[in-house]
């Protein structure tokens, strides 16, 4: 009767949706699941995680990476609230993810058993919640169907997380004749061509158009074509915050990155300009300079607004010309709107790329380490299609405004960042992305943020992965020291940190690891680092002072004390 349990014919419906590698932390909830990634162990890959915030990163890191639902499993009550901060962050960053949880038996439910939790409430399931769906299979012939459903859900519209409940007890009952569903794909939704004739009109009104781009669902394809309507049409190009290998840097259109930390110059131009073409972003906060580079609810720029959702659409910002559309769709039918021969904004758009420019040269601050040096260094040694990681904090600034990505339009996803600002992100992405394509691989992380994740370097040793770790001590939370001079000068409470051995701690999970205080050592730290066969942690040590890209600790609270007192 060609008979099998459920947690094995659970295993064969992710076979059958592509997946080749699972994170997760194993638990006694699902472990007739375990027995069926044993059970198929050539054709997929459980990888054994510290912490299912750990894992649920990685998960959200794969996502990003393939475009399709990355995938972690844990167990119940503890395991499910330890991986929320990886769905929260799949949620807000638009990333396709499957997070699948062992759950309680069923005969033990409603009696707050061991761990139980009601997982609907936890996670929601709407614009105010952390995944797109919350579901629970009590039926294991119903297995097949709630997977397809769960990948096909989060690939469609606006990308997200998905979660399945599984009970112990229904993982361990037999299904007969039950086979897994064919690969779901993302259905494309496309532009409606009134609304192009619109956005065309739209354009050729226009004096000081800009292009804001990123958000999730983007392939290559879809970049790429974005590329050939913004050189027919000769448009400064933005990336979204921490999308920022969407559009290429080196393009002589590209206007920067839009987010926390803005080029001021940049900023000024949002807001001169007369059309926003927003194609993928939400348009929140941090990409939105709180709000402020856009007005809500009603721009001063004409707005087009191009997103997957229609939930998205006009939700918090009334656009001139809303479009559904995914991405592919959206990219491919922009780049056959015809240009005229020539444009009114060639010099607008040069102008924009050369305040780009400009933002590249760096302010002078103290110290024995000249970072945007260091960044420039990492542009010379890294591959083009080498992946680049960061957690949350003003640590991660330094990529963010002085790395150059060639990114989609190259063919590689290069760029693995969370918008939603969840602090412990890099490390757990960055191994997920060795592990899942083999390039090299850079992380970015401060003394504060890798202390969240830094566990799962032993998830890299075991599974095989290399990283390298640029790990900037200064012996604080920096961002929250900042705002606290700012806002509460000379009152520091909470944001000092006293370190462990950052080097010893490495070399104790396996990897390579020094320490350098001058400028000077970075370099062969580095090509020795790429040269080994296993990761290398290279810890260095940053003045306190040296808080952001552009000004020093000392200055922000002076000027804080400068304030007229209210």
């Amino acid at each position: 009767m060609n008979s099998k349990i459920a947690g094995h014919l659970l295993v064969e419906c992710l076979l059958a949706q592509g997946v080749s590698h699972a994170f997760g932390v194993p638990g006694e909830s699902y472990l007739a699941v375990l027995d069926g990634f044993h059970l198929h162990r050539d054709q997929i890959r459980f990888v054994t995680c510290r912490q299912e915030g750990g894992a649920a990163f990685m998960a959200e890191a794969q996502g990003r990476l393939t475009g399709r639902p990355g995938v972690c499993f844990v167990t119940r009550g503890p395991g499910a609230t330890n991986a929320s901060i990886g769905v929260h962050t799949a949620f807000q960053d638009s990333t396709p993810m499957v997070l699948f949880v062992g759950d309680v038996a069923s005969d033990t439910r409603d009696r707050e058993a061991f761990q139980e939790m009601d997982y609907t409430h936890f996670f929601g399931s709407s614009t105010k919640g952390m995944a797109k769906r919350v579901e629970r299979v009590d039926d294991p012939k119903r297995l097949p169907e709630y997977v397809a459903r769960a990948f096909a859900t989060a690939m469609n519209g606006r990308p997200g997380p998905v979660v399945l409940v599984l009970p112990e007890d229904m993982l361990t009952q037999p299904v007969q004749a039950a086979q897994a569903l064919p690969r779901v794909e993302p259905v494309q939704a496309w532009s409606d061509p009134g609304a192009l004739r619109s956005l065309r009109d739209m354009l050729l009104a226009a004096r000081k158009p800009l292009v804001i781009c990123g958000g999730g669902g983007w392939t290559v394809q879809a970049a790429q074509a974005l590329q050939r309507f913004a050189e027919n049409w000769q448009l400064p190009v933005a990336n979204a915050f921490r999308f920022q290998d969407t559009f290429d840097n080196h393009h002589p259109q590209y206007a920067g990155d839009v987010g926390i930390g803005i080029n001021p110059a940049l900023a000024a131009r949002i807001k001169e300009s007369d059309l926003i073409l927003a194609i993928g972003p939400r348009l929140g906060e941090m990409t939105t300079g709180g709000y402020t580079l856009l007005q809500v609810p009603k721009p001063v720029q004409k707005l087009v607004h191009i997103h997957g959702s229609a939930e998205e659409l006009n939700r918090v910002y009334q656009a001139d010309l809303a479009i559904l559309s995914t991405m592919n769709a959206a990219a491919r039918s922009l780049e056959v709107l015809t240009a005229p021969p020539e444009v009114p904004w060639t010099a607008w758009t040069r102008q924009v790329h050369e305040g780009y420019l400009n933002n590249l040269q760096p302010q002078h601050l103290p110290g024995d380490i000249d970072m945007p040096a260091i960044v420039g260094l990492l542009q010379k040694h890294l591959q083009s299609d080498a992946v680049l990681t960061n957690g949350a904090g003003n640590f991660a600034s330094w990529i963010h405004r002085f790395f150059k990505h060639h990114g989609l339009v190259k063919g590689h996803k290069t760029q693995l960042a969370p918008t939603v600002g969840a602090m412990g992100y890099g490390v757990p992405a960055g191994i997920a992305a060795s592990l899942l394509t083999g390039r090299m691989v850079f992380t970015i992380a401060g003394d504060g943020d890798f202390l969240m994740n830094g566990q799962e370097l032993a998830t890299a040793t075991q599974h095989g992965a290399k990283t390298i770790i640029l790990l900037l001590n200064n012996g604080m939370y920096g961002t929250i020291r900042m705002h606290q001079e700012r806002e509460y000068p000379q009152h520091v409470t909470g944001s000092q940190l006293q370190n462990p051995d950052f080097v010893a701690l490495a070399q104790a999970y396996g990897y390579a690891a020094t320490r350098i205080r001058q400028t000077d050592e970075f370099e062969p730290a580095l090509t020795a680092a790429l040269a080994r066969p296993q990761g290398t942690l290279i810890e260095v040590m940053l003045d306190p002072e040296v808080i952001t890209t552009r000004g020093t600790l000392q200055a922000i609270t002076d000027a804080a004390l400068a304030r007229p007192a209210t």
